[in-house]
């Protein structure tokens, strides 16, 4: 029975040929001449996405990358012992890491709109999941590359996994000069990039893929030596990432629970909220609409955070109003130019609107010549709300049948009046 369960769990069954393998692996890292082209195009394309805030051209742009090449070399050069494969995989992805961030640099500097949408804000904050999908993405690719059958997974794992948004963000951050965004994309990057390595080392470990032998034996006993103490180099420090960010998830709820129950249920209006995770001790700002709170109570608050498992964190209470709107402006400045722009589409939208009127008799004296059955129209535009964050105009007809008998033509009716007013859809209702 056991043989059975492991026969059908067993990676080596459709497992390609080892030599094939690590042939277009070798075949895959090299950044030159057509794969240099390839990836500053698909930088472009992934920072016109980030940019317009376009998922879809961004998964595109993630389709055609060729940056995983490097970083499953250097898995399969850590597994196999190969210090001249590690030595080319480390020096492509150094090139192609350097290439990525000019390029979507010079695009970010050169580009009119450098609005962060939210797109680009989600690459500036790593997670926990983002580990996971690395390091799991990273088995599923390699899994993949030794079997004889590819089958699809290789596309999924670059959407995945996700290499070319960080480094287009991290660039963002480079031309508009802000330094928070280019460290915490660059760091995505970096995560990305160690989990997806050792995803690769451990799946050539378990592969048994043949260390790579050498004449000199005393030399290949300390490019070993070397190679396994950079694997534990790159494992603690991925593992203390993983720890780092699992806590941070844990820690954002237990201050939530905080913050409502000690002064949201208690009447208290929160008016500006800022958490420092990454900072020693960590701390939380807040500032309330009008209460204000002496010494000795905001002591008794800093206690009462161990109440809810929240340590070595500082209670900060912003009571001078100077303070507390500094803070505050901060922020609105933040959004500023996303809301000035939300204004201007709808102020353009009433214009055309007012600019919008009734249509006269003679257009109704053309309907009748057309549509007989029809013996009364009138047209109208009113703002209605299409998506959750878009308003925008639709066209409305109200007509009159002369006929309860004789039925009014509705699609051919519909079709001429969206040539006649050049709009995509027309909204039909029928006055009694």
């Amino acid at each position: 029975m056991s043989n059975v369960i492991f026969d059908f769990i067993n990676l080596h069954n459709g497992e390609e040929d080892k030599a094939k393998v690590l042939e277009n692996v070798k075949s895959n890292i090299s950044f030159r001449g057509s794969n240099l082209w390839i990836l500053a195009c698909a930088i472009v394309i992934a920072s016109i996405g980030l940019n317009v805030n376009s998922t879809a051209v961004i998964i595109g742009a993630m389709l055609i990358s060729p940056l995983m090449g490097p970083i499953v070399g250097a898995g399969f050069a850590l597994g196999t012992f190969d210090f001249m494969l590690l030595k080319k995989s480390g020096k492509n992805l150094l090139i192609s890491t350097f290439v990525s961030l000019f390029v979507a640099a010079c695009y970010f500097f050169i580009s009119p709109f450098k609005d962060t949408q939210s797109e680009l804000l989600s690459r500036t904050t790593p997670n926990i999941y983002d580990v996971l999908i690395a390091f799991f993405g990273g088995l599923v690719g390699v899994i993949a590359i030794t079997r004889v059958e590819k089958g699809n997974p290789i596309p999924g794992v670059a959407i995945a996994t996700a290499l070319m948004p960080p480094l287009c963000t991290a660039g963002y951050g480079l031309a508009i000069g802000k330094i928070s965004y280019f460290l915490g994309a660059f760091y995505l990057y970096t995560i990305n990039c160690f989990f997806i390595c050792i995803a690769t080392f451990f799946i050539v470990k378990y592969l048994k893929y043949p260390p790579v032998s050498m004449e000199n034996k005393k030399w290949e006993k300390k490019i070993r030596r070397g190679i396994t103490l950079l694997v534990f180099i790159m494992i603690v420090p991925s593992f203390y990432m993983a720890y780092n960010l699992f806590n941070q998830k844990k820690f954002t709820p237990k201050v939530n629970q905080y913050i409502t129950e000690e002064f949201t249920n208690k009447g208290h209006t929160v008016i500006y909220q800022k958490v420092r995770y990454n900072q020693i001790p960590r701390s939380i700002e807040l500032a309330l609409l009008s209460k204000r709170f002496s010494e000795e109570e905001i002591i008794d608050m800093n206690k009462r955070l161990n109440l809810y498992d929240i340590n070595n964190t500082r209670l900060i209470i912003k009571q001078d109003a100077t303070d507390i709107k500094g803070e505050i402006l901060k922020e609105i400045n933040g959004q500023k130019k996303q809301v000035s722009e939300q204004e201007m589409e709808l102020e353009s939208l009433r214009r055309e609107l007012d600019q919008f009127k009734l249509l006269d008799t003679a257009l109704n004296r053309e309907v009748g010549i057309l549509f007989p059955e029809v013996a009364e129209l009138s047209v109208g535009r009113h703002l209605e709300r299409i998506k959750r964050d878009s308003i925008g105009l639709v066209t409305v007809v109200i007509y009159t049948s002369r006929s309860v008998e004789i039925p009014v033509p509705k699609e051919k009716l519909r079709d001429w009046l969206r040539l006649k007013f050049k709009v995509k859809d027309v909204r039909l209702i029928q006055s009694d």
